[in-house]
Protein backbone atom coordinates (compact mmCIF):
# COMPACT_ATOMS: atom_id res chain seq x y z
CA UNK A 1 0.00 0.00 0.00
CA UNK A 2 1.21 3.55 -0.91
CA UNK A 3 0.78 6.13 1.88
CA UNK A 4 -2.48 6.55 2.66
CA UNK A 5 -4.73 9.31 2.15
CA UNK A 6 -5.80 11.47 5.25
CA UNK A 7 -9.41 10.49 3.91
CA UNK A 8 -8.43 7.17 4.49
CA UNK A 9 -6.77 7.58 7.47
CA UNK A 10 -10.07 9.48 8.97
CA UNK A 11 -12.63 6.52 7.46
CA UNK A 12 -9.93 4.14 9.69
CA UNK A 13 -10.88 6.13 12.77
CA UNK A 14 -14.49 5.98 12.45
CA UNK A 15 -14.75 2.72 11.48
CA UNK A 16 -12.73 1.52 14.28
CA UNK A 17 -15.49 3.16 16.77
CA UNK A 18 -18.44 1.63 14.48
CA UNK A 19 -17.09 -1.86 15.14
CA UNK A 20 -17.19 -1.22 18.87
CA UNK A 21 -20.33 0.17 18.95
CA UNK A 22 -22.05 -2.38 16.78
CA UNK A 23 -20.15 -5.28 18.90
CA UNK A 24 -17.64 -6.63 16.23
CA UNK A 25 -15.27 -7.02 18.33
CA UNK A 26 -13.25 -10.39 16.50
CA UNK A 27 -13.19 -6.88 13.85
CA UNK A 28 -12.07 -4.42 15.97
CA UNK A 29 -9.43 -6.85 17.88
CA UNK A 30 -8.18 -7.06 13.81
CA UNK A 31 -7.01 -3.36 13.47
CA UNK A 32 -4.27 -3.77 16.08
CA UNK A 33 -0.75 -4.25 14.92
CA UNK A 34 1.07 -7.26 17.16
CA UNK A 35 2.54 -4.16 19.19
CA UNK A 36 -0.25 -2.41 19.98
CA UNK A 37 -1.40 -0.91 22.90
CA UNK A 38 -4.58 0.64 24.17
CA UNK A 39 -3.96 2.90 27.24
CA UNK A 40 -6.60 5.16 28.98
CA UNK A 41 -4.55 7.54 31.28
CA UNK A 42 -5.63 8.05 34.43
CA UNK A 43 -4.42 11.73 35.12
CA UNK A 44 -4.20 14.31 32.58
CA UNK A 45 -1.34 14.56 30.61
CA UNK A 46 -0.02 11.45 31.50
CA UNK A 47 3.14 11.10 29.39
CA UNK A 48 3.90 7.27 30.64
CA UNK A 49 2.03 4.64 31.21
CA UNK A 50 5.22 2.28 32.70
CA UNK A 51 5.64 4.81 35.70
CA UNK A 52 1.54 5.90 36.37
CA UNK A 53 -1.19 4.30 37.25
CA UNK A 54 -3.69 4.06 34.70
CA UNK A 55 -7.09 3.05 34.02
CA UNK A 56 -6.27 0.59 31.18
CA UNK A 57 -2.85 -0.04 29.91
CA UNK A 58 -3.41 -3.32 27.65
CA UNK A 59 -1.28 -5.15 25.09
CA UNK A 60 -2.83 -7.07 22.41
CA UNK A 61 -3.05 -10.51 24.40
CA UNK A 62 -5.14 -8.34 27.26
CA UNK A 63 -7.29 -7.04 24.31
CA UNK A 64 -8.33 -10.93 23.44
CA UNK A 65 -8.70 -11.99 26.59
CA UNK A 66 -11.62 -8.58 26.98
CA UNK A 67 -13.00 -9.81 23.60
CA UNK A 68 -13.43 -13.37 24.18
CA UNK A 69 -15.19 -12.14 27.93
CA UNK A 70 -17.26 -9.73 26.09
CA UNK A 71 -18.53 -12.40 23.44
CA UNK A 72 -19.33 -15.21 26.33
CA UNK A 73 -22.57 -15.78 27.34
CA UNK A 74 -21.11 -16.82 30.38
CA UNK A 75 -19.73 -13.49 31.76
CA UNK A 76 -22.75 -12.53 34.20
CA UNK A 77 -20.87 -8.96 34.57
CA UNK A 78 -22.42 -8.46 30.79
CA UNK A 79 -26.45 -9.40 31.54
CA UNK A 80 -28.23 -7.03 30.96
CA UNK A 81 -26.72 -6.31 27.42
CA UNK A 82 -24.23 -3.44 27.15
CA UNK A 83 -24.30 -0.64 24.42
CA UNK A 84 -22.68 1.64 23.41
CA UNK A 85 -22.05 4.76 20.86
CA UNK A 86 -19.30 7.15 20.01
CA UNK A 87 -20.21 10.44 18.64
CA UNK A 88 -17.28 11.60 17.52
CA UNK A 89 -16.07 15.54 15.89
CA UNK A 90 -14.35 15.10 12.45
CA UNK A 91 -10.91 13.03 12.87
CA UNK A 92 -7.88 15.23 12.37
CA UNK A 93 -4.38 13.50 10.95
CA UNK A 94 -1.95 15.41 13.45
CA UNK A 95 1.28 14.04 12.26
CA UNK A 96 1.90 12.28 8.75
CA UNK A 97 5.14 10.59 8.57
CA UNK A 98 5.07 8.87 5.48
CA UNK A 99 8.78 7.17 5.24
CA UNK A 100 8.27 5.39 8.11
CA UNK A 101 4.74 4.62 7.62
CA UNK A 102 3.45 6.30 10.82
CA UNK A 103 0.21 8.23 11.43
CA UNK A 104 -1.02 10.29 14.39
CA UNK A 105 -4.99 11.32 14.64
CA UNK A 106 -6.88 12.83 17.02
CA UNK A 107 -10.51 12.80 17.42
CA UNK A 108 -12.22 14.40 20.16
CA UNK A 109 -15.57 12.20 20.86
CA UNK A 110 -18.46 11.74 23.16
CA UNK A 111 -19.05 8.16 24.37
CA UNK A 112 -21.93 6.33 25.95
CA UNK A 113 -22.11 3.10 27.46
CA UNK A 114 -25.64 1.63 28.35
CA UNK A 115 -26.34 -1.17 30.69
CA UNK A 116 -30.65 -2.08 31.64
CA UNK A 117 -31.62 1.56 33.08
CA UNK A 118 -27.81 2.50 33.84
CA UNK A 119 -25.79 5.22 31.75
CA UNK A 120 -22.37 6.43 31.68
CA UNK A 121 -21.45 9.39 29.37
CA UNK A 122 -17.70 10.45 29.19
CA UNK A 123 -16.04 13.28 26.95
CA UNK A 124 -12.89 12.09 25.50
CA UNK A 125 -10.20 12.70 23.36
CA UNK A 126 -8.57 9.30 21.01
CA UNK A 127 -5.34 9.62 19.67
CA UNK A 128 -4.66 6.76 16.89
CA UNK A 129 -1.12 6.12 16.01
CA UNK A 130 -1.63 4.17 13.29
CA UNK A 131 1.12 2.31 11.27
CA UNK A 132 1.12 0.22 7.74
CA UNK A 133 1.91 -3.24 8.30
CA UNK A 134 1.93 -4.93 4.52
CA UNK A 135 -0.83 -3.33 3.19
CA UNK A 136 -2.57 -2.56 5.63
CA UNK A 137 -3.13 0.50 8.28
CA UNK A 138 -2.98 -0.65 11.97
CA UNK A 139 -3.10 0.64 15.12
CA UNK A 140 0.23 0.86 17.28
CA UNK A 141 -1.82 2.72 20.25
CA UNK A 142 -4.85 3.87 20.82
CA UNK A 143 -4.90 6.59 23.58
CA UNK A 144 -8.01 7.87 25.06
CA UNK A 145 -8.05 11.12 27.27
CA UNK A 146 -11.02 11.10 29.23
CA UNK A 147 -11.73 14.57 30.10
CA UNK A 148 -12.37 13.63 34.03
CA UNK A 149 -10.25 10.97 34.15
CA UNK A 150 -8.83 11.61 37.43
CA UNK A 151 -12.80 11.15 39.16
CA UNK A 152 -13.85 8.46 40.52
CA UNK A 153 -15.05 7.01 37.68
CA UNK A 154 -17.49 3.52 37.17
CA UNK A 155 -15.98 0.19 35.91
CA UNK A 156 -15.94 0.89 31.89
CA UNK A 157 -17.64 -2.20 30.44
CA UNK A 158 -16.05 -1.82 26.38
CA UNK A 159 -14.27 0.35 24.65
CA UNK A 160 -14.18 3.98 24.63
Amino acid sequence: MSAPSDAELLRFVKREARLIDEKRFDEWYALFAEDAHYWVPAAAGQSDPLLHNSLAYEDKLLLQLRVERLKSDRAGSLHPEIRSLHVMQEPEVEKRDDARGEYLTRTPFLYTETRGDAAQRYAATAWHTLVLSGEQLRIRLKRVDILNCDAALPSIQLFL
